[in-house]
């Protein structure tokens, strides 16, 4: 592999300019970047990357490179299908059905039909047009906290990010309500209120004419900082959501490609089955991949009523993208390695956090866990020192981020060839770090 370095990509620039300000002069002031000084990432394999200067990070955060940063399996797969031939799905080809039946044959009936896209995005904005025109109606319920796209239609039911659209008046967003440390009581008390606040906001879409077209929702609440509904909250929204003739989209993005460990989806965790599931960026390990999973009934519905096509999703190289994914996946055994070693590294979290006051809980399950950080003395949330926590393991070679509504909670995602001793020294790491604010 040929190692790139900036002063490989800086030919003809003058070289008085960082890499820095020649971004900020081609993709703009407002384009983010992770850390107070920015990484320069030239390489990587597995769960290590490397920056221009050398040092190497392991990467505790990225769920992009879903079996390893230049997964050897994947790049021969792109490779070998660029050697030959990539053209759109209005040619047959056998590696686009084969990814198809492949990917399908891990969901539950009647998830059984796949729209290929090139992202989330797409998955979600075609979701959401399958599920209007479906119900005939356009209201939508929606997370308080949550990011699920950047479209149009998707900037309108933003809530987590900074986006000039307002809130769409068909949109009603809902508290998604936390039950961890609760007692079976005040557990039962939350789960009323939380689906009193989902019958009022259905109920104000009907009087408002919009009506309920579907409900949005990534089925961990990553972006919301990882959290435990109540037991049961999820089926009674979906039987609330189906009564008033809305559909359930499950985002699996973040939670999905057995991400969690005990199931290869996340709404497998509960005890109903969405009528859309949108797929992204871990599909291709990197490559520009995502995907609607429906019914055959809804998908049958929506071609007899229109003619949908998209030139880059489903081609030849993405499916062998894909295929190559599911393929190391089985391989390699990575939905029992992520189901085992989230066990130990949750039960490390805890062991850590008992002794711990900025630690309020532990967080996740699988290969996605996270640490809610508080002050000590209150235990408000403390976004100050959660960032000063990623900065630190960013100095200490290990790569993580920040989610949640007060972005307190340490976030944790590593490619899922993640290995117990990978997990040792992010352990260790992580605890030098923590203990560095407590000295201070």
């Amino acid at each position: 592999m040929t190692l790139e370095t900036t002063a490989v990509q800086t030919t003809g620039a003058p070289p008085e300019h960082s890499l820095l300000e020649r971004r900020g002069r081609t993709l703009g002031s407002h384009s983010p970047l992770f850390y107070t000084e920015p990484l320069e990432i030239v390489e990587g394999e597995g769960v290590w990357v490397h920056d221009a200067a050398g040092k190497t990070y392991l990467d505790v955060y990225n769920n992009v490179p879903h079996v390893g940063h230049s997964n050897a399996a994947v790049r021969e797969a792109i490779t070998a299908q660029l050697l030959k031939v990539n053209l759109h799905t209005r040619y047959l080809h056998s590696r686009v059905v084969e990814y198809a039946e492949k990917l399908l044959a891990t969901f539950d009936e009647p998830l059984d039909r796949v729209f290929f896209t090139n992202s989330g995005s797409e998955a979600n904005e075609l979701a959401l047009r399958i599920a209007r025109q479906h119900t005939g109606n356009t209201g939508i319920l929606i997370s308080d906290h949550s990011y699920h796209g950047n479209t149009t239609s998707l900037a309108e039911l933003t809530t987590a990010l900074r986006v000039k659209e307002p809130l769409g008046p068909h949109v009603r967003t809902l508290t998604i309500p936390d039950a961890f440390g609760l007692t079976p009581a005040k557990e039962k008390r939350l789960l009323a209120q939380a689906l009193a606040e989902v019958d009022a906001a259905i109920s104000s879409l009907e009087q408002s004419g919009h009506g309920l077209s579907a409900i949005l929702f990534d089925p961990i609440f990553s972006t919301e900082g990882l959290l435990k509904t109540p037991r049961g909250y999820i089926e009674a929204v979906a039987e609330r959501v189906h009564a008033a003739g809305g559909l359930v989209i499950a985002d699996e993005v973040q939670s999905g490609l057995g991400r969690i460990g005990a199931h290869m989806w996340g709404h497998q965790m509960y005890g109903t089955t969405p009528d859309l599931v949108t797929l992204g960026k871990p599909m291709g390990n990197g490559h520009p991949v995502g995907a609607a999973v429906t019914s055959a009934a809804l998908m049958e519905e929506f071609g007899e009523n229109n003619t949908y096509f998209n030139t880059f999703a489903g081609n030849p190289v993405s499916a062998s993208a894909g295929l190559a994914v599911l393929q190391v996946m089985e391989d390699q055994n990575l939905l029992d390695n992520t189901r085992r070693l989230g066990r130990f590294i949750n039960r490390e979290l805890r062991a850590l956090a008992l002794d711990n006051p900025r630690i309020k809980s532990v967080r996740g399950s699988g290969l996605f866990f996270g640490l809610e950080i508080v002050r000590p003395t209150d235990s408000e949330p403390d976004p100050e020192t959660t960032n000063a926590i990623v900065e630190d393991l960013r100095d200490r070679g290990v790569l993580i981020g920040r989610i949640g509504r007060h972005d307190n909670v340490l976030k944790m995602r590593p490619p899922l060839v993640f290995e117990r001793h990978h997990a040792e020294l992010m352990l260790d790491r992580v605890r030098l770090a923590l203990e560095a604010q407590n000295a201070d």
